[in-house]
């Protein structure tokens, strides 16, 4: 599900402001825009923000800033400043290039600016992970919202699956022994003048028909409704049993739409298909 957190904590003379956002995703998705401070903790940001999310395409920014009771920690890289305007005149020489080097062409090459957080500590970082776990809690908190929607609106597809599926039986009662006789009646026209055993062709139009009965998929089907409706309720680790389930759903579908024998059920099994169809997509956002 998609969603957005944001704290901001200062910690010493700091001031760091994380930012959350989530995207659809099937699989956790984690891109981290860190401060150099932060560079050698990124395993530790990973696994910390793992803990409390599973799905979802996140980008997660920590923005760091003096705070303004403090003074400028950053200093300029003196050396690379000359080893660039070096290798600068060079280019211009070699080229023929005209032009003077001017600040600011440099401000831009953040490699010339040493941000100092070496008063930084592991207490500190502690800190720092709570403000991050708030964060999340916001994000969290707004997906909840979300998927609140999302549960009604997966409820009542399923609803009305259930509706079609109590068509498709009520009709298949009066469907199934038209097509038996249908089916002798075609036997008896193509074996005219024949001499056929009556049992024996009564007994092969029976197999016949037998295999157009959607019975058994008909109660797998609400079966796997009743189970979709249970992991719901529960919520833990639902997106994947929920996306397993899908399948299993279209399969029933796909079995009911090709054993057939009336218009009414093919008619149902297709709307049957459309609401699996977009229930699965809604799935995708559930965690």
């Amino acid at each position: 599900m998609t969603g957005y957190g944001k704290t901001v904590s200062t910690i010493g003379k700091y001031i760091f402001e994380i930012e959350i956002k989530s995207l659809n995703n099937r699989f956790l998705e984690i891109s981290l825009k860190l401060p150099p401070a932060l560079q050698q903790k990124e395993y530790e940001i990973r696994e910390a923000i793992k803990q409390k999310l599973r799905r979802g395409k996140l980008y997660v920014a920590f923005n760091a800033r003096i705070d303004n009771g403090g003074e400028a920690n950053v200093t300029v890289d003196e050396t690379k400043i000359k080893e660039l305007l070096a290798s600068l005149s060079q280019v211009k020489t070699k080229f023929n290039l005209k032009g003077k080097i001017k600040i600011s062409d440099l401000l831009g090459l953040k490699e010339i600016f040493n941000t100092n957080f070496d008063d930084f500590s592991d207490e500190d970082f502690e800190v720092l992970k709570k403000s991050l776990f708030q964060c999340i809690d916001n994000l969290l908190l707004m997906k909840q919202n979300e998927g609140g929607e999302l549960v009604k609106d997966i409820k009542n597809r399923l609803a009305s699956m259930l509706t079609l599926l109590e068509e498709i039986e009520e009709h298949q009662k009066s469907a199934l022994p038209e097509h038996y006789d249908k089916m002798r009646a075609r036997v008896q026209e193509l074996t005219s003048g024949t001499i056929v055993n009556p049992e024996r062709m009564e007994l092969e139009i029976a197999l016949l028909s037998d295999k157009s009965d959607i019975t058994e998929e008909c109660v797998r089907t609400k079966s796997h409704i009743k189970f979709f409706e249970e992991i719901l309720a529960q919520g833990e680790d639902a997106g994947r049993k929920l996306n397993f389930l899908c399948q299993e759903l279209n399969r029933e579908a796909n079995t009911i739409s090709s054993k057939s024998i009336s218009s009414v059920i093919t008619k149902n099994s297709v709307f049957l298909k459309e609401e699996i169809e977009r229930i699965r997509e809604q799935v995708q956002n559930v965690e």
